[in-house]
Parts: C-alpha cells; sequence; structure tokens
C-alpha cells in the first residue's frame, strides 16, 4: 500500500482531536465555561444541566460580555483576551484559546452576549463545527452559553461516558472546587437531572471565605478544623485543615488552590499525606481547604490540557511549608478531639433511640430485656435499677483531692472519676464530662516520645557482612546517591557501585532485617516522584506506631487514681493527642448542656 501524502487536517478535525485532550466528558465542559465567566468578572452564575450534560449544559452569567466581533473571534482557535505573547505569568483561569472551538466541533452551541458597558446583543452558533452568525438577538447584559446534543458528532466517546447520575455527580463536585475559592460570587446549579444546589455570595470579608467552605463542606467541617496561615519568601499558605479525627475514606474532600485554580496535583497531594502521615490510617484521607497564592511566574499552569496540575518552579519550599502549616496549626490547637464522635454520642442516649436504628417504643415490662433498647427516661429511674440488682460494678473510682476539686478548670481534661470496663477514663471539667480510651491515648503519647527521640539524633545502623548490590536504571542511581548523605542520617549506608548498581552497606538498626533492594527501588521511585527521602521515615515511623502500640497501656488494665490523672496531664501537653497514631479519637467531651438536654434540664 502506498504511502499517503502528508496533508493538512480540517479545521474540524483539528477541533474534534483538540476536543479529545480538553473535554473529555460533560464536568470539563461546564469547568471551561463558568472559568470563562470568571474570567470576564461575573459575581452571578447559573449553570443549567440536562441527562448529566449530555443533552444540555446551559452557564449564564453577568460578566462584561461581548460585541458581534468578539462572538467571532471567541470560536476561532487560539483567540483569547487573557494573554499577549507570553506563558510566564499566568493570572486568569483560562489562556489558551481553545475550549470554545474544542466544544463547537463536538455539539451545537449556541453563545448569546450583551456587552455589560452597553451595546446590542449578538448570537452565534456553531454546529459540529459548521458556524451560523453572528446575528442579532435579545439578551441581558452579560453571556449565555448553551451546548446541546454533546459529543454527536464523536459517538465513540459518548459510550465512554458513565450514567446520567454520575456524570450530574461530576458537574457538581466540578461547580463545588471551582465556588470554594470565589467566595464573592453566587452560584446555583440546576436541571431536570439534579436537585439545586444554591451558593450565595458570602461577600468579601475576612469571615467570607470560612462561610463559603462551610456551604459546601458542611457547618461540621468549620466546626472541626483549623485555621492555616503561613509564609515564605513569595509563597503564602492560607485555609483550613481538619482535624485528624475528622477524617473519610476517600480525598474528595480535600480541596487545593494555586493562585484561585482549583488543582488536583500528585505533588501536594503528597504533602498533605505527609503532613498527616502520622495521625491517619493509610486507608482515611483528610478533609481540607488549602489556598497557595504565589508569583505566577514561579508556577507553570500549562502543563496538562484540562489545566488541573500545575508545576512550581521550588516544588521542595511548597510541600515543606504546606507540611510545616498544617502540622503548626493542629500543634497550637492543642488537646482537641472532633465534634462528631459527641454528636454520635449524644444522638445514641436520646431518650428511645437506639444508635443506628429508628426510634423505639418504651417496654411495658419493668425489667429491662437484655436485647430490648433501653428507654433512658425510665431506665436511670429508681424502679428501672431492679434489673441491675446481681451485676457488680466494674469501675475503679478515684476521688479527686480538694485541692484538684478547686482546679478543675485549669485542665481541658479535667480530672479523673473513674475507670469503666478497664479501658476508659471518665473524667469531670468545670462544664463537660471527658470519655478517654487509655490505650489509644498512651499509644500516641509513646510514639512522639519514640518520634523525639529520633529527631534527636542520627539513627544507628547495622552493618552487613556483605554489602547489597542493588541493580538500578542509570539515572535512579543518580537521584539515589544524590541523597546518600539524607540517607546516611536515617541508617541507610549506600554507595555508588558502577554506573547502574548501588551498594548497601548498612541498614536502619530500628528496621531489623530489610529487603534492601526492594526498600532500594521504592526509594528510587518516590525520588523520581519529588518526594524526597520519605519511604524510609515512613518506615521507621511504622515501626514506631508498632512499638508504642505494644509499649502502651493496654486495654483491660485497671489504673489508680494517680495513673489516670498523670495520662490526662500527659496528654494536655502533648500535640497531636486529641487522636491515636490510626486516627482514631482518643477522648470524648460531652458539655454539661448537652447532658442536661438529654435528661430534659433544657
Amino acid at each position: 500500500m502506498a504511502q499517503s501524502r502528508i496533508h493538512r487536517l480540517d479545521d474540524t478535525v483539528v477541533n474534534q482531536i483538540a476536543a479529545g485532550e480538553v473535554i473529555e466528558r460533560p464536568a470539563n465542559v461546564v469547568k471551561e465555561l463558568v472559568e470563562n465567566a470568571l474570567d470576564a468578572g461575573a459575581d452571578r452564575i447559573e449553570v443549567l444541566t440536562g441527562a448529566g450534560g449530555k443533552s444540555l449544559i446551559r452557564v449564564t452569567d453577568n460578566g462584561s460580555g461581548m460585541d458581534a466581533e468578539d462572538l467571532g473571534l471567541a470560536i476561532s482557535r487560539h483567540c483569547t483576551s487573557k494573554i499577549e505573547r507570553e506563558l510566564d505569568a499566568i493570572s486568569t483561569l483560562g489562556f489558551r484559546g481553545e475550549a470554545l472551538p474544542s466544544i463547537g466541533s463536538v455539539s451545537r452551541l449556541v453563545i448569546r452576549s450583551r456587552p455589560r458597558a452597553g451595546g446590542e446583543a449578538f448570537e452565534i452558533a456553531v454546529d459540529g463545527g459548521a458556524v451560523s452568525g453572528p446575528r442579532p438577538a435579545a439578551g441581558n447584559p452579560g453571556t449565555m452559553v448553551e451546548v446541546t446534543s454533546l459529543f454527536r458528532t464523536v459517538p465513540a466517546r459518548l459510550k465512554f461516558l458513565k450514567s446520567d447520575r454520575a456524570e450530574a455527580n461530576a458537574i457538581t463536585e466540578t461547580v463545588k472546587r471551582i465556588a470554594m475559592s470565589r467566595p464573592g460570587v453566587s452560584f446555583t446549579l440546576a436541571g431536570s437531572d439534579r436537585s439545586t444546589l444554591d451558593l450565595p455570595a458570602t461577600g468579601t470579608d475576612s469571615q467570607a471565605l470560612i462561610a463559603r467552605i462551610a456551604q459546601i463542606l458542611g457547618r461540621d467541617f468549620r466546626d472541626n478544623a483549623v485555621a492555616l496561615a503561613a509564609e515564605k519568601e513569595d509563597v503564602r499558605i492560607a485555609g483550613f485543615a481538619g482535624l485528624p479525627s475528622f477524617n473519610r475514606a476517600s480525598a474528595s474532600h480535600q480541596f487545593v488552590y494555586v493562585n484561585g485554580r482549583p488543582v488536583r496535583d500528585r505533588q501536594l497531594s503528597g504533602a498533605l499525606r505527609g503532613a498527616y502521615s502520622d495521625m491517619l490510617a493509610r486507608d482515611r484521607h483528610a478533609v481540607c481547604a488549602i489556598f497557595i497564592d504565589t508569583d505566577p511566574r514561579l508556577v507553570d499552569v500549562n502543563v496538562h490540557p484540562a489545566k488541573a496540575e500545575v508545576r512550581f518552579r521550588d516544588p521542595g519550599l511548597i510541600r515543606a511549608l504546606m507540611i510545616s502549616a498544617i502540622r503548626r496549626a493542629l500543634a497550637e490547637e492543642g488537646i482537641r478531639a472532633s465534634t462528631s464522635a459527641a454528636v454520635a454520642m449524644t444522638t445514641a442516649f436520646r431518650p428511645g433511640s437506639v444508635p443506628g436504628g429508628p426510634p423505639q417504643r418504651a417496654s411495658s415490662a419493668s425489667t429491662p430485656s437484655v436485647n430490648a433498647p433501653l428507654d433512658f427516661t425510665n431506665g436511670l429511674a429508681e424502679s428501672g435499677q431492679s434489673g441491675f440488682a446481681g451485676f457488680t460494678p466494674s469501675a475503679a473510682v478515684a476521688e479527686a483531692p480538694p485541692a484538684q476539686e478547686a482546679d478543675l478548670g485549669g485542665h481541658p481534661l479535667g480530672a479523673a472519676r473513674a475507670q469503666i470496663h478497664e479501658n476508659y477514663i471518665v473524667a469531670q471539667t468545670g462544664d463537660s464530662l471527658v470519655i478517654v480510651d487509655q490505650h489509644a491515648a498512651h499509644e500516641r503519647l509513646v510514639f512522639e516520645a519514640l518520634k523525639n527521640a529520633l529527631a534527636a539524633r542520627t539513627l544507628p545502623s547495622q552493618m552487613l557482612l556483605v554489602p547489597d548490590i542493588v541493580d538500578l536504571p542509570v539515572e535512579d542511581v543518580e537521584r539515589i546517591v544524590a541523597e546518600s548523605e539524607t540517607l546516611a542520617r536515617f541508617g541507610l549506608e549506600i554507595e555508588r557501585f558502577g554506573p547502574g548498581a548501588v551498594a548497601v552497606r548498612a541498614t536502619p538498626a530500628m528496621l531489623g532485617e530489610v529487603d534492601a533492594q526492594g526498600l532500594l527501588r521504592d526509594l528510587a521511585d518516590d525520588l523520581a516522584d519529588g518526594n524526597d527521602a520519605l519511604r524510609i521515615r515512613d518506615n521507621i515511623e511504622k515501626v514506631a506506631s508498632t512499638m508504642a502500640c505494644h509499649g502502651s497501656v493496654r486495654s483491660g488494665r485497671r489504673l489508680r487514681a494517680e495513673e489516670m490523672n498523670a495520662l490526662l496531664r500527659q496528654m494536655e501537653a502533648t500535640p497531636g493527642s486529641g487522636t491515636c497514631n490510626h486516627g482514631r479519637p482518643t477522648f470524648i467531651e460531652l458539655k454539661l448542656s448537652d447532658i442536661e438536654r438529654l435528661f430534659g434540664r433544657r
């Protein structure tokens, strides 16, 4: 078969190819159109969808609008009002001039716009790449963009879309992520395929951002988050990070922005994991809203077709500042656990309720059944105690001395009153009841002590009788050898062994018997991803966590009063002691006012 001559592709095919990179699903269309509205200065944006965006997407804004000449250019490739000649200082959300022509090549696109500064409205249409207009139209100041029959010119792409519900959810997530960083803009998302999402503008003052975050992440987040504030050189970090015990099963509740642009960046995700590395289980994820502001010349946003990833000129600075900002904020917050556990406990104790089930009717029998739910309105009365006459209390009672009685308000965790089931310490503060998981709490204390010991000195090494030779690609050898001094501080001693190999002469003694080849290969992968020498640090902290677990006060051990109070005082003095090493709360606090409501006193 003869080879075809080189020829120029048709403009419509070129736009369809570009659409494959920029427009993967309806949510990408919404993202591009909403970003255009924001770049046009809109403070009110309405999004309407149908069939998950497959049949209809309509975005209406009150931005600056366009005249007839601008409309004609807007649907042409590489026509934009946002940059001139350089890409090294991009401050707008859009800049390539690809979105509208790409969308028009795979759907029917209608744009109606009227300049806010004055003038008539015009409309232009693009149907599968064929342009008609602009023509005079009736319209309010601003712009309306309507996309129908998405991907009808590329049916193969349409087959790969998910269900209407899944695509509608993706659009909702996209709007939320954009809206988070724009508290001064009102957003409305509606349609036949969804319930309406209404995000009114929260203003421009200092409380506007947290109010917008609460709209999206809920008021629980506001009650269980710490404020972030850090600055170094030309980088500023602000926002809010959730308490470790306020976590989720996926990373979908992590919102990170760079100069107001929502991003999903592996380096930033890695920094978040690093900040919470010893506070969360590996299958749990922190909740956060973090805003990074820097000189646009220090970050490249032109590295991904959908502009979802960025590259920093100094990624190490960003990572270090992000980790230190989160850890410092959590440490400064002192002893604090999430309110969600207390809310769940209060709900469980409501009269006639069963955790996880519907309200129950009170039993007419005077003696409660073993399996029957206990109605606390009657169960705590004297007549309801007869069913427990044969039980011996399993509580160690701690009598507080008079001097300590007067000092309850001076200690956040109060004074120990009892130990129940040989695992839970009940303490009293001036205005609350505190329940402490003694094993989880002591596990965190021991772990922190081990970490401090590790930070104070170089870790001891275990020499290998015969050096372990690890074969690696040349580029990985270069990365490993460049970090040899850092690795030696962690007890791993290496040296180059020819162009494509590394000799391991000693391994960290704390790790015991080590698969040096596997460790070095994983370390090389981490270094290639820009994660520094984290593999060794993670392994050591994992070992330290295991040691802390086995060296902690065990469940089932009865404690004396002075031991219980000593544990409470240590918790108050140890940052991060509100959660154990696995992200579980170490204590729950019930306010006296909540307890009084349970008993009908309020």
